[in-house]
């Protein structure tokens, strides 16, 4: 009405109101409309909106344009008095247009502020809104008995799915927010630890089924929440974490622990990424929450080795020559990363490197290793998480062997002038920097004429081209191919060095007793008693012992065995394995010693002055990178 005056009296409006300084027309007929219309009626008008009361409605609306006289709405005339809004949330038709018509009044009577719909209707429309999602949520959680959170979670969706509707349709826009706010918080929030926890359908049956539909709505509805993420994340951690306990409990008892430890750390870790990756939409506390939990885990023995040290041994597999992961080259590299992320989440990451160091040193000195190139992969990898000082010695093995080649190569030519000068024998040298390889048990040992020659020849031609550095023989690390003639055939020996000397020594006699032997080699018992044992007791009997049982003692008699024979032209002689574990955690420890120290220094060189407190502060948040400071 107040439309259709302004427009009859738009000449008065704009000349006659203007020249006298009158409200303008619209002005004072939404005035009139306010206080003789609105202000009677406003009340049971909200009412009759917020309940939606068919027969209400229409006699309403039936009122007020018979009042206005602007027609009849007789065809919105119901059979029924249900509410209009409930039926249309239960999924019935009502007529939106009308709804919108009656909402509009709210908006248009406000003259530019939002005050009167949102005082006089959109706060009684809201509570009415929470009371029906109450009802309605407990009578879906009564209705399933096993009230599945994908039910409760999908029902939500859908209601606010059409709640979003129902604004665009006839609502303000800026009831959007209230109204979704109000939704959920009757739909999740408050039954939200009821719903993440539920015994059959909790977060954790969803992550243990792998259902990544329902986990996917779960984190939507949860993210739309204050603190619901944190709720979520909380127990993803929790169940990453029993999972992990759960893997270390079982490969206790397995065999090859070690290995399927690592492997089956890796397949965990990289189901759960999954889940934050399409699930959780690389969401931040997901990505916190699993690294704690692997962090809790992993930092536990397994079978009486740590973490770093199975991580290693893992590595060395991967990366040898006979090793049981026969992957493809993607495959290592692929595997290669993972196993540096597994890494990241392990405290004494100077344990890997020890053990790592010292395995990548047999590799390179026996010729194991399988591919150069995915050895450099890894130490790539390693330097871009940990940094350079994590690889540098590594790095420097590495360029050794390269640099022993090239050396060997001109070594071989130097030679070629007096092939008399090692008659029969053939020899390698590997030149090792002292600072980059582990340290290795040597003692001088007497070795044959043979092998001295060989020594004193290649110490010549080393002095004439590296003349300020001295050579240290490090003879446990050799290994030597040697021609055994037994009474079937000859067979081809691999021995190390020391096992080398010692059957030379039958060269020259036939029968030997356990103090001649110790006392020509100049061996200390316990080396003796390992050689021994490797050729006279193990798998292959290269020497007959006196009496034949399976101790060394010092009352026994050696002698060549001349019977013996193997189907195999050429066999390893293995030495008995020695647990070296204890050998390198020394060495770690002494290694943290020296950082520590380092690093007082550095933080004392740059600060001058500081209280203790605050140095011990700084020197453990330096050192915590690479081992864990109690």
């Amino acid at each position: 009405m107040v439309r259709w005056l302004s427009r009859f009296f738009h000449y008065l409006d704009r000349y006659y109101v203007s020249r006298k300084l009158l409200l303008p027309l619209r002005e004072l007929g939404m005035s009139c409309f306010h206080d003789l219309v609105f202000s009677e009626l406003k009340a049971t008008l909200a009412a009759i909106v917020i309940d939606m009361v068919g027969l209400a409605l229409c006699f309403f609306v039936s009122f007020f344009c018979r009042t206005l006289r602007i027609g009849h709405y007789n065809n919105f005339w119901p059979c029924n008095c249900l509410e209009q809004v409930d039926h249309e949330r239960d999924g019935q038709l009502i007529d939106r247009a009308l709804v919108k018509d009656v909402l509009d009044i709210y908006v248009e009577i406000g003259r530019g502020s939002m005050g009167v719909y949102e005082h006089d209707f959109e706060e009684a429309f809201c509570k009415g809104t929470a009371d029906y999602y109450s009802k309605k949520a407990q009578t879906w959680m009564l209705e399933d008995s096993c009230a599945e959170i994908h039910v409760q979670g999908f029902h939500a969706e859908e209601c606010l799915q059409k709640e979003k509707e129902r604004v665009a349709h006839y609502l303000h826009s800026t009831t959007e927010p209230k109204l979704l706010r109000d939704t959920l918080l009757e739909l999740i929030s408050k039954r939200a630890e009821q719903i993440l926890n539920k015994e059959n359908s909790g977060c954790r049956v969803l992550l243990l089924d792998r259902k990544t539909e329902d986990l996917s709505r779960m984190y939507r509805l949860f993210s739309k929440m204050d603190g619901g993420l944190s709720q979520v994340s909380q127990i993803f951690k929790e169940h990453v974490n029993e999972e992990g306990m759960s893997l270390i409990k079982h490969v206790t008892d397995a065999a090859n622990s070690r290995k399927d430890f690592v492997r089956k750390a890796i397949e965990l870790h990289d189901k759960h990424l999954t889940y934050i990756t399409n699930c959780f939409q690389n969401q931040t506390a997901f990505h916190k929450a699993l690294k704690e939990a692997f962090e809790l885990f992993c930092n536990k023995d397994v079978a009486g080795c740590s973490s770093a040290e199975s991580l290693a041994a893992f590595c060395d597999n991967i990366l040898r020559k006979g090793g049981s992961e026969k992957l493809s080259d993607e495959a290592v590299e692929e595997t290669l990363d993972k196993v540096v992320n597994i890494l990241t989440y392990i405290s004494d990451k100077d344990i890997f490197v020890e053990f790592h160091r010292k395995k990548l040193g047999k590799r390179l000195l026996f010729d194991r290793s399988a591919n150069n190139e995915h050895e450099l992969s890894l130490l790539s990898k390693l330097k871009q998480y940990f940094g350079g000082q994590f690889t540098s010695k590594m790095e420097g093995m590495l360029t050794d062997m390269a640099t022993a080649r090239e050396r060997q190569t001109k070594f071989e030519a130097y030679m070629d002038p007096w092939p008399e000068s090692c008659p029969r024998v053939d020899l390698s040298v590997t030149v090792l920097t002292t600072g980059y390889w582990p340290s290795y048990k040597t003692f001088n040992i007497n070795l044959p004429t043979e092998m001295i020659k060989c020594v004193e020849v290649y110490k010549k031609y080393y002095n004439e081209n590296q003349k300020h550095r001295k050579l240290n023989w490090i003879y446990s690390m050799g290994s030597c191919n040697i021609i055994a003639k037994f009474e079937a055939r000859p067979i081809e020996l691999i021995v190390t060095t020391y096992q080398a000397a010692l059957l030379l020594l039958f060269n020259e006699t036939d029968r030997l007793s356990y103090s001649d032997i110790v006392t020509q080699l100049n061996l200390p018992d316990d080396d003796a008693v390992r050689l021994l044992h490797s050729l006279s007791c193990a798998k292959y009997k290269i020497l007959d012992k006196e009496p034949s049982n399976r101790t060394i003692s010092p009352s026994d008699m050696f002698q060549f065995n001349d019977k013996f024979t193997d189907k195999m032209r050429r066999i390893k002689v293995p030495l008995p394995p020695t647990d070296e574990k204890k050998k390198v955690i020394e060495d770690v420890n002494k290694d943290r010693r020296f950082s520590i120290d380092a690093s007082i220094v550095r933080i004392m060189k740059s600060r001058k002055v500081m209280s203790h407190q605050q140095l011990v502060t700084e020197c453990v948040e330096q050192l915590s990178r690479m081992f864990k400071v109690l």
